[in-house]
């Protein structure tokens, strides 16, 4: 029997306005048992185990758990979440797309991702309201995590793209702080990638854009399009990318490179706006030298209506079916996704942020494959909190078996 339970609240060991945290006992990927002192939402010091003083201090127990740098989400859909069951059409009412779109924050939240990008459908009938209700969940969640959306017209070229490109320098002037769209939609798919090449260069906005990257040449017109453009450009999640011919999406590969693109994989499946299943070829674009971080995708949606929106489920596809080491795979949901998203890089080092993301195990592969006890820190303080128990009923075999959730808990 198992339970699972979160919660966006502080938990036990730590209370919402404590300033200074100590972790204690908590093991790091090298192996290394440490303290670790966190104040004013950064590190401020990290310690072998029981040399920090914790007198004065709100304490919370590590031990038994990995302690990483917290995953980040680079695509998510927060205005389609959790609509699978919708018993008829989806309500794109504000109140219904902000409700969903906290949910889902929270969700991830609970899984370790302290940021999330949210991808949000600006236009047609909907007009603004959903990123209007998506910017309404980013304030409401303002110390939990951090949400920013990226504005999703559908159409910007021609006579019938002219609204749509009208529509969204107003989103960026509502709050959007990344502009994309998906171009294979529309069209005249280049001239899409221009209209939002220029929108984001007037306003010194970062892009992600939905592609499946199955035309190479118009993969390549996008490298020349992006290259040098700053703060930079995301394309995702290109799966279509590894049905090319190798040689193909090499040089593929090879032009977003050279470009500085950065490419989002989704492992757990395709999500909306693309109908290509399956995850990009990473180990062909990391090879290139491309970018690489990767996503969820679709939680819970018509594109994926059993999308979890869980970091450490994408870092064990790549690890498990992606061919990268489980070093790799962590990196390209923590890291390299901070860094497709504008983010500071974390470490458990001095000096650097408090995100941070404690999971119950001994070593990074088990984490990835057993990850069921979470303990979420977000701006220096305990945000979120799941804990898992396993009982086996009482056998003698049953009695050698490792349990699942916190040292002191009792069957």
């Amino acid at each position: 029997m198992s339970s699972d339970s979160q919660q966006p609240h502080p938990p036990e060991g730590a209370t919402a306005d404590a300033t200074t945290l100590l972790l204690c006992g908590a093991r790091l990927t090298d192996g290394r048992a440490v303290d670790v002192r966190l104040a004013g939402g950064r590190i401020e010091a990290v310690g072998t185990a029981g040399s920090l003083p914790a007198a004065g201090t709100a304490r919370v127990d590590l031990s038994g758990y990995v302690l990483l740098p917290a995953p980040a989400e680079p695509h998510a859909h927060a205005d389609t979440a959790l609509s699978a069951d919708s018993p008829g059409p989806v309500s794109y009412a504000t109140e219904d797309v902000q409700r969903r779109a906290t949910e889902a924050a929270l969700l991830q939240l609970g899984h370790g991702a302290t940021a999330v990008r949210a991808h949000v459908r600006i236009g047609d009938v909907q007009g603004l309201g959903p990123l209007e209700a998506v910017l309404q969940a980013r304030r409401s969640l303002r110390g939990l995590a951090d949400l920013t959306a990226v504005a999703v017209p559908r159409l910007l070229t021609g006579v019938a793209g002219a609204d749509g490109l009208a529509m969204l320098r107003d989103a960026v002037k509502m709050g959007a702080s990344v502009v994309g769209g998906c171009p294979d939609l529309d069209p005249d798919p280049i001239g899409y990638a221009e209209a939002v090449l220029e929108v984001a260069a007037e306003h010194g906005c970062p892009v992600d854009l939905h592609t499946d990257g199955d035309d190479p040449a118009r993969l390549a017109r996008l490298a020349a399009l992006a290259g040098g453009l700053r703060p930079g450009v995301t394309i995702g999640p290109c799966g279509a990318l590894g049905r090319l011919p190798r040689d193909a999406a090499a040089r593929a590969a090879d032009r977003l490179a050279a470009a500085g693109v950065t490419v989002v994989c989704l492992p757990q499946g395709g999500c909306a706006g693309t109908e290509v299943r399956g995850a990009a070829p990473v180990r062909l674009l990391r090879a290139a030298g491309v970018r690489l971080a990767a996503g969820s995708g679709a939680l819970r949606d018509v594109a994926n209506p059993v999308g979890r929106g869980d970091p450490l489920e994408a870092a064990y596809l790549l690890a498990s079916q992606g061919g990268l080491g489980a070093g790799e795979a962590y990196a390209a949901v923590s890291g390299s996704a901070r860094e497709a998203m504008g983010l500071p890089a974390v470490r458990v080092e001095a000096g650097f942020p408090a995100e941070l993301l404690a999971v119950r195990g001994e070593r990074l592969s088990g984490v990835l494959s057993l990850a069921y006890s979470r303990i979420v820190v977000h701006r220096g303080r305990v945000v979120a909190r799941t804990s898992a128990v396993r009982e086996y009923c009482d056998s003698a075999a049953a009695l050698e078996l490792p349990r699942q959730g916190r040292p002191d808990a009792r069957p």
